[in-house]
């Protein structure tokens, strides 16, 4: 039978399972008792709500439990303590109840509770008046729990936290804790054993490395964006041009000494940029807090956290503010695939695998070194909800961008025979994965919002609706196209005829999907050099090739996506830790590859043939795939009416083509909107003067067909007038 005095000695050692059973005010026998554990106090005094001294506290245990006995019950009261020469008045944080109500708890154990964030981690709020925070934190296998800080001298047996047994959560109302204040949480394993200090899995804020504490964060940004967002939600996005510049905040550009920008700096200059280049959305490797700056924010340990790297919480609010006043869409990487095996981070959490698998063959990435969610359990299917929609309210973010979700959805992805589990039906599906991307994309187009799925394999219907059996993603990267397209344009032209496929092929599954074409950030990494190195031939063949192209993935069916850089032609690999090669723009080659994306973009917002039919064969139409010996293909691209469209002309060899012949729709001019190898842009300026016209030949299946003068490695695109 445990003993008062075995309760004193658990607080004391700070092994006590339930401290709101021993602290704060009780009811006993004859009166009414309050104890307070101040290790740091030579004396405690407890006080009445006018500021009388009630009692001098007992000292009832030698290494600081004080306890005062009262003839009635005492409704409210401070304590006075005396520690040194100094002296202090505080609101006692084991009088306070708890604010999760028994709805909250049920639905938290159900893992069903909207705005998780608002209920876990650290939330300013005023409780009876006093103000303060509310700490809590889902560790179901720990046997203690504590807030720690330097308002407590980081000692976990100061405040452990009131454990919920029904649904696992931990937690403490701790008057006069302020905004800005570092904290982290300290845990007891079930065998009582100090597990690793962690950082808030709810986080809104933190420390960067090596400390990575949590700090509790509350602003009131004001938004100004109430126009973008009524015209978001009342928009549909799949008819609408989307050309993304895809970025990592840390390398855009850097300052003397090479210091980052922070997001204020961002929101002047990058922002002014991409609104100059045309783009109509900016997306973002992730900003999530990480504490590898060479996982470029790819393993982060904060979901509810954009990175201190750059600022605080509404420095970001304030550039994505500044982009949507500037009619600039924002996209952010999210990763809810995997998360890093640091300490301080959700890695065996309570003791226990509590984010994670347990089993390897589930829990752990053999790629990345990193471990799986398990999307199976409520609780953290929830957690990673509240992440989605989080960023969204909060932070009024457009769209996510869900990297790696071939690996969410493969039991077998990466794997040898032997080194994973299948499903309970024996196949390689991660059920509970493909559950769980249902629900977010359904709660994330319920807020106005799209997301986009990194996918690399065939599963089929990634973007199609849920209630059609699909993920329910707005989008999918086409990978497929990526590989092939830049694999033929890594052929000598000479080679060419022999891979025309990798260009026609495409067209065959063009359709079954919302496609985004990524020229992404994995493209010029890890030795693939930059896109412009791996065009071939001299330096002017090279930049011929780049905007041939970069025209080229704009006539295709499809939204694009571009990474920092590609504009203008970078010519070495990305590096995370520098700025870009700005200063090549001072080249006229480089400067007229930006000014043909430039004039790209504007094209494509304007010209309904480049993006309203981009999911439907009505959109697109071959003229002639078939001349590989010759290296050319010309095709339609058609607006949603079918008497608005382009003609498109790629010459693939660096051989100009006198008089080559195409089919044309229609009779009569054709205006040349685009020829990549226009001395504007750096080319030879090779062309039709501007404009041409039909002749009555019968061509490719038409009656009347035009007469071509094709510049060498240089893509045209007409419009009839």
């Amino acid at each position: 039978m445990t003993t008062l005095n075995d309760s004193f000695e658990a607080i004391a050692q700070g092994r006590h399972k339930d401290p709101f059973k021993i602290l704060g005010p009780h009811a006993a026998q004859k009166n009414w008792v309050v104890r307070s554990w101040q290790p740091q106090a030579q004396q405690v005094e407890l006080l009445d709500a006018d500021g009388q001294v009630l009692a001098t506290m007992e000292k009832v245990h030698a290494d600081g439990l004080y306890q005062a006995r009262l003839p009635l019950p005492v409704v409210s009261y401070r304590l006075r303590l005396y520690e040194g020469e100094n002296s202090r008045l505080i609101d006692d944080p084991y009088c306070f109840p708890s604010p999760l109500g028994d709805l909250d708890r049920h639905l938290m154990r159900e893992g069903s509770l909207q705005r998780l964030d608002s209920k876990l981690g650290a939330n300013p709020m005023q409780m009876n008046g006093v103000d303060g925070v509310h700490f809590a934190v889902w560790a179901p296998s720990a046997a203690r729990v504590s807030v720690i800080g330097g308002f407590n001298t980081w000692d976990g047996r100061r405040h452990p936290m009131r454990f919920h047994p029904g649904n696992g959560i931990w937690d403490i109302f701790i008057p006069g804790i302020v905004t800005g204040e570092y904290y982290k949480f300290e845990l007891l394993d079930s065998k009582f054993r100090l597990l690793p200090r962690k950082a808030d899995p709810f986080a809104r804020f933190m420390e960067g490395s090596p400390g990575n504490a949590s700090i509790v964060h509350q602003d009131n940004y004001q938004w100004q964006d109430d126009d973008w967002i009524g015209r978001r939600k009342a928009s549909t996005t799949l008819d609408q041009p989307m050309s993304i510049y895809e970025v990592h905040l840390g390398s855009w550009r850097r300052q003397e000494h090479n210091r980052v920008l922070d997001y204020r700096q961002l929101a002047d200059s990058l922002v002014d940029y991409v609104a100059d280049m045309a783009f109509t959305h900016i997306e973002l490797l992730p900003v999530t807090e990480h504490p590898f700056d060479g996982s470029w924010g790819y393993q982060p340990v904060g979901l509810f956290a954009p990175t201190s790297r750059f600022g605080r919480p509404q420095d970001f609010k304030y550039l994505v503010d500044a982009c949507h006043r500037r009619n600039i869409g924002v996209i952010m990487d999210w990763v809810p695939a995997h998360f890093p095996r640091d300490d301080f981070g959700l890695a065996y959490f309570d003791g226990s695998h509590l984010y994670e698998h347990e089993d390897p063959r589930k829990g752990a990435h053999p790629d990345w070194g990193t471990l799986i969610f398990n999307y199976g359990r409520p609780e953290v299917a929830n957690y990673l909800l509240a992440s989605a929609t989080f960023w969204i309210e909060e932070y009024h973010i457009d769209a996510l961008r869900v990297d790696a979700v071939a690996s969410m959805l493969y039991l077998d992805y990466s794997r040898a025979a032997g080194e994973w589990l299948p499903n309970p039906y024996g196949g390689n599906e991660n059920l509970e994965a493909v559950a769980f991307l249902r629900t977010m994309n359904e709660h994330v187009h319920a807020l106005g919002a799209v997301t986009i799925a990194e996918e690399s394999t065939s599963w089929p219907g990634v973007s199609h609706p849920v209630y059609n059996g699909g993920l329910g993603f707005s989008y999918k990267w086409n990978m497929g196209w990526m590989h092939d397209t830049l694999d033929y344009f890594g052929e000598e032209p000479v080679h060419r005829s022999y891979h025309h496929d990798k260009l026609t092929f495409g067209l065959l599954y063009a359709f079954s999907e919302n496609f985004v074409l990524p020229l992404s950030h994995d493209e010029v990494v890890h030795g693939k050099g930059s896109i412009f190195a791996r065009m071939p031939g001299d330096k002017w063949q090279k930049f011929a090739n780049l905007r041939l192209y970069y025209t080229f993935m704009y006539a295709y069916p499809g939204k694009k996506l571009m990474f920092m850089g590609s504009e203008f032609g970078q010519e070495r690999e990305w590096n995370h830790d520098a700025s870009l090669d700005w200063h090549l723009l001072e080249q006229p080659r480089h400067a007229g590859v930006r000014q043909l994306v430039r004039d790209l973009n504007r094209l494509y917002r304007d010209t309904p043939a480049l993006h309203e039919v981009d999911f439907d064969s009505r959109g697109f139409e071959w003229i002639d795939c078939t001349d590989n010996q010759q290296g050319v293909i010309s095709f339609q691209r058609r607006a949603q009416d079918p008497a608005d469209f382009l003609v498109v002309v790629c010459n693939m060899t660096p051989v100009p083509r006198q008089d080559y012949r195409i089919g044309a729709p229609r009779s009569g001019d054709y205006v040349e909107l685009i020829n990549s190898d226009a001395d504007y842009y750096g080319g030879s300026g090779i062309g039709n003067l501007g404009r041409v016209r039909t002749e009555p030949v019968s061509a490719h299946g038409h009656e009347q067909s035009l007469k071509l003068n094709l510049p060498p490695l240089a893509t045209l695109i007409l419009k009839p007038v």
